[in-house]
């Protein structure tokens, strides 16, 4: 079969019947996802002609790749749970309401900015397992924590794991192409600072796009969990959510500018974080309202998890400070440790177990126990049972709460990574069909209707990649070939085409199914991952929307072009929107003033 429009449509359709079920119909991805692999595997047999091995061997490095993320997930659980039993959770909330007892701002501070320095740091769905039992314990809803961590994992997600989605993701798509090294040397630079230069415009575009996210975020914060679901109640906060995403994106800028592309998440979230808590302490832009999501009895049963910590409402403080962040203050350390001192690195990286030429199909892959961002989170968990002298009860109490929700997202991740794994490895090396893989045909399907449009829709191919594997560097590995080369035959800058895919990965992280899965174990909020897919898709679509009309206009300019008419579409769209949110009734009967 040759017919690309088919092609394309038989290639969506494990992708589409996965979003029907989460989204439409509510299912849990227990149940969606084995029947999106069943899909995954009868197109891959049926059209693209894998044989048995092949699809076998896929299926297996899915489960590799699986148990590494139910491992990050375990080392995020442990952390909660050791901070919660050993009593540090009522210290950190005691601090955080010392700041601001107002949930908007929590949530800016704690998601955006905490959440972009562990994003730096570490990456591959980190930040949104540390967040969002952070803010369970700080007293959110779990549906809206694991909210509030998956649309952080948007602007910082490029630059996520100390660099790795531009580094490995942009310069192992791109290497070796011979037409790569010809607009090297065009442009006369060096491989590694024609990469470091698309991650700059990948830190420009992420800026222009990313100044809105705080508030998308304090919006959707009180539209869809405050007590009178107001979204005006989150524009409320504009000053201070605008000055916190320039607090972060600006030294982002800088760092992506004159360091290159390792460290602007990590250093731009942790000026970001230290500025703004040191700020926020003075009172500088605080809300004169304080909004709260009103009595949990008033919750509805579906934001509210099986996880429940004792401390969650408890203001007091029963320890230091000090003592009360030090687990995460060494987990940072020991991420960015790892990740930056090479001697260090290469020790740990080398620590591997391979799985190699899984049945003889060539594919391979490895676990890396002691590099992953797991086994940080358990050291930190360790120091917090010598700091925060826990006794050996407490110690084998963690361990078993830990254990008991980590069982829950086991199932959903163990078909939903081998269904992706079906879907990138069904290209010609495993099929006799002589077919590109699935991503790929989607990919040049959605090409074949654009044209010069493309940069347009660069970032949604970048977003459907993350939302297929799950990692922006996936994504990137995936198409960024396929992006330059269109960007060629169009006849634009390649590059800029490149950084539009890398920036729509960034962006369809919120959408990753086992991103959502994973954040949501976190908090026991399991079975309810369509209602968050139907939330942060808003984000996606957004960030995408953006991002493809800043790109077309680095291309083209300003002018009479689609670039332009789109961003100006888009603004007047968002326009639209805070005057439909200001005419919404007021909220000061709902908030309580200071």
């Amino acid at each position: 079969m040759d017919n690309l429009a088919v092609l394309s449509l038989l290639a969506l359709t494990p992708i589409l019947i996965v979003g029907v079920l989460l989204a439409g119909f509510r299912w849990p991805a227990k149940f969606a996802m084995p029947v999106g692999y069943i899909a995954a595997v009868l197109v891959a047999m049926l059209v693209w002609r894998m044989d048995f091995t092949g699809i076998l061997a896929a299926s297996l490095e899915g489960l590799v790749i699986a148990a590494t993320l139910l491992y990050v997930v375990f080392g995020a659980l442990l952390l909660l749970a050791t901070l919660t039993v050993g009593g540090a959770m009522s210290t950190i909330r005691a601090g955080f309401n010392n700041i601001s007892a107002d949930r908007r701002v929590q949530a800016i501070i704690v998601g955006w900015l905490f959440g972009s320095f562990i994003e730096g740091a570490s990456g591959f769905g980190t930040p949104a397992a540390v967040v969002a039992p952070l803010l369970l314990a700080l007293g959110f809803p779990a549906m809206a924590a694991v909210m509030i961590g998956l649309i952080i994992q948007s602007t910082p997600v490029s630059f996520g794991a100390v660099g790795t989605p531009i580094i490995i993701g942009v310069g192992g798509g791109l290497g070796g192409d011979p037409a790569v090294d010809e607009r090297m040397a065009e442009l006369g630079v060096t491989f590694p600072d024609f990469v470091a230069s698309i991650g700059f415009e990948v830190a420009l575009i992420h800026a222009i796009v990313g100044l809105l996210i705080p508030l998308f975020l304090a919006c959707m914060l009180t539209g869809f969990f405050g007590p009178e679901r107001r979204f005006r109640d989150g524009l409320a906060v504009w000053p201070f959510a605008i000055y916190a995403s320039l607090a972060m994106t600006v030294p982002y800028v800088l760092v992506a500018r004159f360091l290159g592309p390792e460290f602007p998440s990590l250093l731009g979230g942790i000026i970001g974080l230290t500025l703004v808590m040191y700020t926020s302490g003075r009172g500088f832009l605080m809300p004169k309202e304080t909004f709260d999501f009103g009595p949990r009895s008033g919750w509805a049963e579906r934001w509210i998890g099986r996880i429940q910590p004792a401390e969650a409402t408890d203001t007091t403080a029963r320890m230091s400070k000090v003592r009360a962040w030090t687990p995460y203050v060494l987990m940072g350390l020991l991420l960015v440790a790892t990740r930056v001192i090479e001697p260090l690195k290469s020790f740990l990286t080398g620590l591997a177990i391979p799985f190699e030429n899984i049945l003889g199909t060539g594919i391979t892959t490895s676990i890396q126990p002691f590099y992953l961002p797991g086994f940080m989170l358990i050291l930190a968990s360790i120091a917090g049972y010598v700091l925060h002298r826990m006794s050996g009860r407490q110690i084998v109490q963690t361990w078993k709460i830990s254990g008991a929700q980590l069982a829950g997202t086991a199932v959903a991740l163990l078909f939903a990574v081998p269904l992706v794994r079906i879907l990138i490895q069904s290209g010609p090396d495993l099929n006799d069909s002589g077919i590109a893989s699935m991503p790929v045909v989607l990919a040049e399907g959605a090409a074949a209707l654009t044209g010069e449009a493309w940069p347009v829709v660069a970032p949604f191919i970048g977003a459907l990649g993350a939302f297929i594997a799950g990692s922006n560097t996936v994504s990137n590995l995936t198409f960024s070939q396929f992006q330059f080369s269109t960007g060629s035959t169009i006849g634009v800058p390649p590059e800029t085409v490149v950084a539009a895919q890398a920036v729509g990965g960034a962006g369809g992280n919120p959408i990753a199914i086992h991103n959502i899965v994973a954040a949501s174990a976190t908090v026991g909020l399991l079975g309810r991952e369509g209602d968050l897919l139907r939330k942060t898709i808003i984000i996606t679509t957004y960030y995408c929307l953006a991002a493809g009309s800043i790109a077309y206009v680095f291309i083209h300019g300003l002018g009479l072009n689609l670039g332009t008419i789109m961003l100006v579409l888009l603004l007047a769209g968002l326009a639209a929107l805070v005057g439909w949110m200001k005419r919404q009734p007021s909220a000061i009967s709902t908030l309580k003033t200071h």
